[in-house]
């Protein structure tokens, strides 16, 4: 279902364009030139060093909020593609003054662009689209096209950790995760059947573990070559 465009979006979307560093627009796709233009350049989007963390589909910002408060030292670029959304976790961001996590309007596939390679210490997958049909798994963020874009923007040693809540999904990324070379630690078939020990919850998750539905986990590691 398409989402009905929020009243005042582009008004609100400039008023934190100081949290959005890289807005793909329409014509990032049919101008060469553009996508020369948008690499991120880290020492200006933070205020200071530390290690860099993704969140790819963030919705609307409490996880990587949260991390950003919970991790001070640490900085976070979250990515969500659709601008209704964006823009609630640019305010949420803004709002509580945090100056260690940046949004990207964007495609996980276009993550070359922005960064560079052996940049990133991890990446976050919370719940991402299942797209259960096969004709789609292509667009699964843990489809093996872009499994090859996050080993060579993450540093050796570094970890893509995966929360979903669909067993079908889970599965498909053990098995692509496995064959692109990550080694597997920590996954879980329900995470919070027992107590968990520094999870931060995304809105998804919380209404799930309401629902009493059982959330999946894994943690994949880029070997150190």
């Amino acid at each position: 279902m398409r989402l009905r465009k929020k009243k005042n979006l582009e008004q609100r979307l400039t008023a934190v364009d100081d949290y959005m560093i890289v807005k793909e627009g329409s014509d990032f796709y049919y101008n060469p030139a553009r996508k020369n233009e948008v690499k991120i350049d880290l020492d200006k989007a933070f205020a200071k060093s530390g290690k860099l963390y993704l969140e790819l589909g963030c919705g609307k910002g409490a996880f990587v909020c949260e991390m950003a408060k919970k991790y001070p030292n640490s900085n976070f670029i979250a990515l969500e593609k659709v601008p209704n959304v964006i823009v609630s976790a640019c305010e949420r961001a803004k709002s509580e003054g945090l100056d260690n996590v940046k949004f990207v309007l964007g495609s996980a596939e276009n993550l070359t662009y922005f960064l560079d390679n052996d940049t990133v210490d991890g990446i976050f997958l919370n719940f991402s689209c299942p797209y259960p049909k096969k004709t789609y798994a292509n667009h699964r963020l843990t489809n093996p096209k872009f499994l090859k874009i996050y080993l060579g923007l993450m540093k050796d040693g570094s970890k893509i950790v995966q929360k979903t809540d669909n067993r079908g999904l889970f599965e498909y990324s053990i098995q692509t995760l496995s064959e692109a070379g990550f080694i597997l630690r920590d996954v879980s078939l329900d995470l919070h059947a027992s107590e968990v020990a520094d999870n931060v919850m995304t809105e998804y998750e919380s209404n799930f573990v309401a629902q009493g539905l059982p959330i999946y986990k894994l943690e994949a590691y880029k070997p150190i070559l």
